[in-house]
């Protein structure tokens, strides 16, 4: 109980809440004015409970697709918790309940008929202008609670666990499990639907990869400078990140030079060069982007950090 009050009381935690709240409204209104009137089904569990909701009503049990959302995304949850670990569980928990209410708020505050221009039956008017809308959004959606270790809940479940086991791409394991539930759609769409869905699940995880390798870019920066001292203590006691140094030997002029490497943000690789250019320090640079990195760079260590003597 401690430990939980504990965490209650960090702006980590609070952070965190409002950044998966957030996520899951934009999520949410991406399924409801996109995906819901066009009646594709994406490879999603939003998909597949559209599906279920109308084999079901059209035997005579109508169920809503919000309730169906909620339902199946219950069961994908104790998947998460076992198979993932309690932290994605827990944040999943609640994005993933929060969903089926969420799509209800759009609709009570803004119905899609009140979009939707006469005559239309979508909101953009055209099958594939909503599916490029949804597909965006929604990765956007995707990514930003992939970095927090969160997710959407439903396919992102199954594209974890299928990213852990198999070690696939985030984006290639949304694909692989959204066009298993893709399929499903013969039950209730012509081929041509079902066609369109396999492709927007294709681009989603086309978007989905292409928008994690964005969040996650670096910069490697390799500079060979006879002021690599300087350099070096800027680095870690003014960026507080680590750096390697390596013992070169220039190729044209024999010379033997130090090489200093490091990983920095954009705007550290931007104050890194200011720092350069206002001391008029001179050197070979050479920058270039990172879009995966190991080890205990996500480790945030805004923290002291002693005076190393040259």
């Amino acid at each position: 109980m401690k430990e939980i009050l504990r965490t209650l009381g960090t702006w980590k935690f609070w952070k965190e809440l409002i950044i998966m709240t957030a996520g899951m409204t934009i999520a949410a209104a991406a399924v409801y004015y996109f995906l819901m009137p066009s009646n594709l089904v994406i490879g999603s569990i939003t998909g597949l409970s559209m599906v279920l909701s109308g084999i079901l009503t059209a035997a005579g049990i109508p169920v809503k697709v919000s309730v169906m959302v909620t339902l199946i995304n219950a069961i994908l949850l104790v998947l998460a918790w076992v198979l993932i670990g309690q932290e994605f569980g827990a944040k999943t928990v609640y994005t993933a309940l929060i969903l089926g209410p969420l799509i209800e708020f759009w609709e009570k505050i803004l119905p899609v008929e009140l979009v939707m221009e006469a005559g239309q039956t979508s909101v953009m008017g055209d099958i594939w202008f909503d599916l490029i809308c949804f597909v965006l959004v929604l990765s956007i959606s995707q990514t930003i609670l992939f970095h927090i270790n969160a997710s959407t809940g439903g396919l992102d479940i199954l594209a974890k666990i299928v990213n852990k086991y198999l070690h696939f791409d985030i984006g290639t394991s949304v694909t692989v499990a959204g066009a298993v539930i893709c399929c499903t759609a013969f039950a209730i769409n012509p081929f041509r639907l079902v066609v369109i869905g396999l492709i927007g699940t294709w681009i989603n995880g086309l978007a989905l990869d292409y928008f994690t390798a964005g969040l996650n870019r670096r910069k490697r920066v390799c500079i060979i400078s006879s002021r690599y001292e300087e350099i070096r203590k800027y680095i870690i006691e003014e960026l507080q990140r680590g750096c390697s140094l390596y013992n070169v030997t220039g190729g044209y002029n024999g010379h033997q030079n130090t090489e200093i490497q490091a990983l920095l943000t954009q705007d550290e690789f931007a104050n890194l060069m200011d720092y350069l250019h206002k001391n008029d320090i001179h050197g070979f640079i050479t920058a270039g982007n990172v879009s995966e990195i190991y080890g205990d760079w996500n480790q945030k260590k805004k923290k002291k950090h002693k005076k190393i003597e040259g």
